[in-house]
């Protein structure tokens, strides 16, 4: 009784020693309207710095996935990376290796650089996963570049408070989607990049190329319990078969339609 009085005095100071770690001025549910309320914003034309010190224009002219950190962060920062590169493993398989970028940037201006923003990729095991950028800016580009995106933090005692977002930018540059949370289900993340990939006509794309996106599209399926994306043939074989019934019955009925003639 004594030893589960004392784990649960722990407990409580943990918990409060957090709360008392916050940031006064983060306010969780403003600062996720303001995120959410980004949705639709079309980034600005900026030109950043890439891990090897190159400038780097930011918009893509293919979707990508910007997830933002600072790289002196030990705790979420860490955990949310490898996560997304679980995720973008499996959207990768799905939709293709150069189907969709992933860009990592360091917002606070103080510490993130090339340099810094290098470590930090070799530290979490994703520096040389392909079309994966870590990037970083002076303050004047990178607080533009928040506010396009919805993105506040906090300085803290612990360093920031945010939220943890990762925003799905389609080929135009604009706001498509938010994803928050250290880990999140898969499904949050593919299925908005699979609608830009696969399940969106492009400008003079062949016929026959963008049909094949939209069976793609319909066809691939999410397995919870492989936590992975599989081409469903059945899909492919019933679409195929009800659309010859359809066709069937329209010629039965234009024959019947000239035999009463």
């Amino acid at each position: 009784m004594q030893q589960l009085l004392t784990s649960l005095f722990l407990f409580i100071t943990i918990i409060a020693s957090a709360e008392e770690l916050k940031s006064p001025d983060f306010d969780y549910k403003a600062t996720l309207k303001y995120s959410q309320d980004a949705i639709g914003n079309v980034i600005g034309d900026y030109i950043l710095v890439d891990s090897n010190e190159d400038p780097f224009i930011l918009k893509r002219n293919k979707p990508f996935v910007l997830s933002l950190v600072y790289t002196s962060c030990y705790h979420t920062c860490p955990m949310t990376t490898r996560n997304l590169a679980r995720v973008v493993k499996i959207a990768r398989e799905t939709l293709g290796d150069d189907s969709f970028d992933v860009i990592t940037i360091g917002f606070d201006t103080k510490l993130d650089n090339p340099k810094t923003m290098r470590y930090f990729a070799n530290q979490q095991g994703v520096k040389d996963i392909s079309n994966w950028y870590y990037l970083s800016s002076d303050k004047n580009t990178i607080d533009l570049l928040l506010k396009d995106l919805g993105f506040r933090f906090y300085p803290s005692p612990r360093g920031y408070d945010h939220i943890v977002q990762a925003s799905i930018i389609d080929e135009d540059g604009k706001v498509y989607r938010q994803v928050y949370g250290e880990v999140f289900d898969t499904p949050l993340l593919v299925e908005p990049l699979k609608q830009l990939i696969l399940g969106q006509s492009k400008p003079n794309q062949p016929f026959l190329e963008d049909l094949l996106s939209k069976v793609r599209f319909f066809c691939t399926t999410y397995d919870p319990d492989a936590d992975n994306y599989y081409f469903d043939y059945s899909l492919f074989v019933g679409m195929f078969i009800g659309a010859g019934i359809i066709l069937s019955i329209i010629l039965f009925l234009i024959k019947e339609l000239k035999e009463l003639k």
